[in-house]
């Protein structure tokens, strides 16, 4: 686990759990993102990820917890293929839906829910999880219609508890902390 960001004891953080992305992945995206996507803000590449549960306003005491939870589910997860399947486009975001073709994605965001729920930090969302990437935001759909990037299969290169710091340009997530998927 690496801890490359700090906050004070007595802070509130707006915190999510979420599946980094490999390097190359995330050069791709930035590339097809700067080529296709016209008509809305693309998501910087530092903010690129798979989100797994989004906890909202947690005070600062809360971070070790979430990051044991993530942390004890991560370390179970059978090895993560995904793929782009297709791209879809939501009332404010555009998105690159992924396949998960073993469910071991869903399985580890579904055990790091019931973690988070056991810890009382997190409440479920009534609609499924939904693998994906979201890749632009907007105020009004450009109802765009982009070809898939040529990614290929690929598998994440980490799991991450993120803070969300809301500025004015859009959202900058820093990872507070960072655990290896399966163990290894």
């Amino acid at each position: 686990m690496t801890s490359p960001a700090s906050v004070d004891a007595d802070e509130r953080l707006r915190l999510f759990c979420g599946l980094r992305l490999p390097d190359d992945v995330v050069a791709d995206l930035a590339a097809w993102q700067e080529e296709h996507l016209r008509g809305g803000r693309t998501v910087p590449r530092t903010n690129l990820h798979i989100t797994l549960a989004f906890l909202g306003s947690r005070p600062r005491t809360d971070l070790d917890s979430v990051a044991g939870a993530l942390r004890a589910a991560a370390t179970a997860v059978e090895p993560i293929e995904l793929e782009p399947v297709r791209y879809r486009e939501g009332r404010s975001a555009g998105m690159l839906v992924l396949r998960d073709g073993s469910g071991a994605a869903r399985r580890l965001a579904e055990d790091v829910q019931e973690r988070l729920e056991g810890l009382g930090v997190y409440r479920r969302e009534a609609r499924e999880w939904l693998p994906h990437v979201t890749v632009a935001r907007f105020r009004e759909r450009p109802r765009l219609r982009p070809p898939l990037p040529a990614l290929g299969p690929f598998a994440p290169s980490d799991a991450a508890v993120y803070l969300s710091k809301l500025r004015q340009g859009g959202a900058e997530y820093v990872v507070l902390e960072s655990v290896t998927l399966g163990g290894t």
